[in-house]
């Protein structure tokens, strides 16, 4: 699975549909594979969603982004047949179900969706309300819509996964540091903790956006002496690893960490050498946003108040958007474009 560092948004460009008109404007995923295949994403008119009833806002969609899992479930055409991709997203309420408490029509949300549920590439969408928070301010629906899935996913990983607090001292290396987890995870570290952010990065630009994010110190991955350098930055070793990019990489965090420390991982990597971890009794944890709504958790209300403290912080200026490219219009052909490009491996933000 290619790690998650590109956050490309598309504002929507959807008409004037209604539910009267039975119908609505969407891109669906007809049959999967490459993206340059004629119908992996095709413009195409749907049934509108019934409802909204239990938990359910009926969302009518103003700006998405998308990420490698758009591109990973597209591929592999995973679903049904003319499925509706898309999972970050922001737009307005429309209409909420009988069981709704937490919002109300007219209010402007943003959210990360659910992997079981028809998607956001489309006019209007279902979502259960407990997670979906309300929109910063400040931003406008562009800007947020890049904000739900890799805010989730940073948040989570440090505070539920790595188990850091405000009071935690000591080094956190993050693995995929430009990319858009690890944008929002060195902005969540370097406000609400005490840890010291060393960014694995290599480029010149990936290193300058990762210092802008609030990293302390950035390393070349592809230098190497990476390892000592790290070894020279945190002498009693690293302590807890954020790791977007693991394979081949299992080897340095069994050199570099301190024992008994904690990584928290978001790839797909079949093949690891976890047995490496042992020696240093050295503890993996793995991260998976969308498994709070996928297996109907029952905490799934802590994704809304995570995305309620995200927008606080960024009404407050204390976090950012990581938005770097921006199409206009959901529809085939600009979610092509933002697919090629996320499939490049080379976006940053």
């Amino acid at each position: 699975m290619m790690t998650v560092d590109t956050k490309t948004d598309t504002k929507t460009d959807m008409g004037t549909d209604t539910d009267t008109a039975r119908t609505m404007r969407a891109v669906v995923n007809r049959a999967g594979g490459p993206i340059d295949g004629p119908e992996s994403l095709m413009d195409a008119r749907v049934p509108v969603p019934q409802g909204p009833n239990g938990h359910d806002l009926l969302v009518r969609v103003e700006a998405v982004s998308v990420n490698p899992v758009d591109v990973k479930v597209r591929a592999s055409h995973r679903g049904s047949r003319d499925g509706i991709l898309g999972y970050d997203a922001s737009g307005t309420v429309e209409r909420v179900g009988e069981e709704v408490t937490l919002f109300r029509p007219g209010d402007e949300v943003f959210y990360a969706g659910d992997i079981t549920r028809p998607g956001s590439n489309a006019t209007l969408q279902l979502v259960d309300e407990r997670i979906v928070g309300h929109r910063p301010r400040r931003l406008d629906a562009t800007d947020a819509a890049a904000l739900p899935l890799t805010g989730l996913t940073a948040w989570e990983a440090l505070f539920d996964k790595l188990r850091l607090t405000r009071e935690s001292t000591g080094t956190l290396l993050v693995v995929g540091a430009a990319g858009g987890v690890g944008s929002m995870l060195i902005q969540l570290a370097t406000r609400l903790t005490g840890m010291r952010v060393i960014a694995l990065a290599s480029r010149p630009e990936s290193a300058d956006w990762v210092r802008r994010m609030g990293a302390d110190h950035v390393v070349d991955y592809r230098d190497p002496g990476c390892a000592k350098r790290i070894q020279a930055l945190a002498p009693g070793g690293v302590d807890a690893v954020f790791s977007a990019g693991s394979k081949g990489n299992i080897g340095l965090y069994a050199k570099v960490m301190r024992p008994f420390g904690r990584i928290a991982a978001i790839d797909d990597e079949w093949h690891l050498d976890w047995y490496a971890l042992k020696d240093k009794a050295l503890s993996w944890e793995w991260e998976f946003m969308f498994a709070r709504s996928k297996h109907h958790a029952a905490d799934m209300v802590r994704q809304h108040d995570i995305l309620e403290q995200i927008a606080h912080m960024i009404d407050a200026g204390d976090l950012v958007s990581t938005v770097t490219t921006r199409f206009e219009g959901i529809d085939a052909a600009h979610l092509r474009r933002a697919h090629a490009l996320v499939e490049t491996g080379h976006g940053i933000g």
